[in-house]
């Protein structure tokens, strides 16, 4: 028995998931919402879909078993509750939540309506991320001292066009979205290694003075000065983070870096090095292992953009992929294929995929007060622990 899925937002990051949810063999329907009449009936006409909505509401109120939000990011929170409320499980582009209380509502209900809520978080499925993880429950790392989680995106780099499209005339009221609201990619390259989490941080903002006037307090939705955040955090095992979250930046290569240091053996990554050290002196060059297959070169000057179109990498796993997938869109480092997977499967057996609602909370609750803290100039302020999974659920096997 397969499920409707109900794809709410169809720009071009929803563009490469609908492929996917369509070809799914436990997948018995696609369809679509979009506000803009336009764009709702190009991607309508360009998938073969036959049903397609003008909005959230109309897409809940159909019927549609789940809802797959691509819809822009300050919206994720108070949607999904929606859905949910709705009767529908939920798949969320990143971030969960944009507050506090947006994040511990959308827990509650989760927990409420029992239903199936998976945060759509790339990083997750990055080769670095996956080669880490595997080592680290091996106990190859020993202990973990350090890590550093950064996401270096300038806003030259895409986010003009994207704000402009969505936005219009008040696109720039927009752009100045916190960097640390957005701290997903760059913390779960490291918690989704340790499955800690994050426990105090201490933040501090760079004040933005670019001409284009997007990070200025009167101009900001959010009245956010700073497009450049950096934050220490303590983490729940007795280590140390480094998380960055940068709008305004000078950097070429990989825009999701991950490095983690333990008491036997060390993770180390920069733009064209990915390393495997140990405290007897060992080093491995992995760059053949974690290097992904590039489906458009001609992508590739265009900085962070390039990652949009990246496949897998040696170290993914594509066997336990449907054979439905096989030269099927992917992206973000062979990441897309795999969270389209886990969250049809997840929906159809129950079982909770890597990416729930308890590990989405710790993934996003650390960015909303580090944010916090850079407002207060470095305040150090305590994360708040959402716990997790109850006992004697069920998950999908990796």
């Amino acid at each position: 028995m397969g499920i409707r899925i109900g794809v709410c937002g169809a720009g071009a990051f929803a563009a490469c998931f609908i492929p996917l949810f369509r070809a799914h063999p436990l997948v018995e329907e696609v369809s679509i919402a979009e506000v803009d009449p336009g764009r709702r009936e190009e991607q309508a006409r360009r998938f073969g879909i036959e049903k397609a909505y003008d909005s959230l509401d109309t897409l809940c109120e159909s019927d549609v078993d789940a809802v797959a939000l691509f819809t822009q990011r300050w919206l994720h929170g108070p949607q999904a509750v929606q859905a949910l409320r709705a009767g529908k499980h939920v798949y969320s582009a990143v971030p969960t939540a944009a507050t506090m209380e947006e994040l511990r509502t959308l827990v509650e209900t989760v927990q409420e309506t029992g239903l199936m809520y998976m945060l759509g978080e790339t990083s997750y499925y990055y080769p670095s991320n996956v080669y880490c993880r595997e080592r680290f429950r091996k106990g190859d790392f020993g202990r973990f001292v350090y890590g550093e989680g950064e996401y270096y995106h300038d806003m030259s780099h895409g986010f003009y066009e994207a704000y402009q499209g969505s936005n219009g005339a008040d696109w720039k009221r927009y752009a100045g979205f916190p960097p640390m609201l957005y701290p997903t990619h760059s913390v779960s390259m490291v918690l989704a290694v340790t499955g800690a989490r994050m426990t105090r941080v201490s933040c501090l903002g760079y004040v933005d003075d670019h001409e284009d006037g997007v990070f200025q307090k009167d101009v900001s939705a959010w009245q956010n000065v700073f497009s450049n955040e950096s934050a220490l955090f303590r983490s729940s095992d007795g280590g140390m983070c480094r998380i960055n979250e940068f709008r305004r930046v000078g950097s070429t290569g990989r825009s999701v870096r991950v490095s983690i240091l333990g008491t036997e053996g060390s993770y180390e990554e920069q733009a064209n090095a990915q390393v495997w050290v140990t405290r007897q002196k060992e080093v491995v060059d992995l760059t053949d292992l974690l290097t992904c297959r590039t489906l458009k070169p001609e992508a590739a000057a265009h900085g962070a953009q390039s990652e949009f179109y990246t496949s897998m990498a040696r170290v993914h796993r594509p066997e336990r992929l449907p054979e439905a997938f096989r030269g099927l869109p992917n992206g973000h480092y062979g990441s897309h294929q795999f969270l389209a997977d886990d969250f049809v499967r997840a929906c159809v057996t129950g079982h909770l995929p890597p990416n729930h609602i308890w590990a989405a909370a710790r993934y996003c609750a650390p960015g909303i007060v580090a944010h916090a803290s850079a407002e207060q100039e470095g305040a150090l302020l305590d994360v708040p622990d959402f716990g997790g999974p109850p006992a004697g659920v069920r998950f999908l096997e990796e």
